[in-house]
């Protein structure tokens, strides 16, 4: 089963519920879970909720490893509303963006739920998601590919696109991954922009 916009709720609520007695945690979500959850795409789901950082004494950090209760929980509300295995995951949370950054002002964007007393979640803004999904989009190379489409969907301008290609650029300037941003740029309609990166 998939995610809509409903079932991401009923989902974190329940995982809310499971994990009340635990301490308070606050997650930072980007992907389709984000986009959905703010309205900001037409596709109406996605598969999984993609986990970018632990919120820790007002400070981003990696969420990985997830405590173990909270897997529990997650694989049990997995089970009970049909979902994929892993569909809370911290995949995105990778090293990387702690070493080399997070788009500056990340966390100031962030808009926040409170889905129970130990679960707050905060979804990442629509200038970070173009900054994560351009990313995301060269890595996996040219194509139709759902971050293309995202990408699409949240038309981004010009300016938009260079501040995020500049900002990919941080975490793999390799020759390779410059080819494939530029076809990125190039199937996205902005080929002016490869010349200023």
């Amino acid at each position: 089963m998939t995610i809509s916009p409903t079932t991401l709720d009923s989902a974190l609520t329940a995982l809310a519920e499971f994990i009340q007695n635990e301490p308070p945690l606050h997650f930072v979500v980007c992907g389709g879970s984000s986009l959905l959850a703010l309205g900001m795409v037409t596709r109406t789901t996605t598969r999984d909720v993609d986990v970018l950082a632990l919120i820790q004494d007002d400070k981003l950090v990696t969420a990985k490893p997830l405590p173990e209760y909270l897997i529990t929980a997650i694989n049990e509300v997995g089970r009970e509303m049909g979902f994929i295995e892993n569909w809370f995951n911290t995949g995105p949370s990778d090293d990387s963006f702690f070493r080399f950054g997070l788009p500056e002002g990340l966390k100031d964007r962030l808009t926040s739920k409170d889905y129970g007393p130990a679960l707050r979640i905060s979804y990442i803004s629509r200038i970070d998601q173009i900054h994560l999904k351009l990313y995301a989009a060269a890595d996996n190379g040219p194509g139709s590919s759902r971050h293309s489409l995202d990408l699409n969907d949240l038309a981004p301008t010009s300016e938009e696109l260079l501040q995020a290609a500049r900002w990919t650029l941080q975490h793999d300037s390799s020759e390779g991954f410059v080819m494939l941003l530029s076809e990125t740029l190039k199937q996205l309609g902005h080929e002016e922009l490869i010349h200023q990166l």
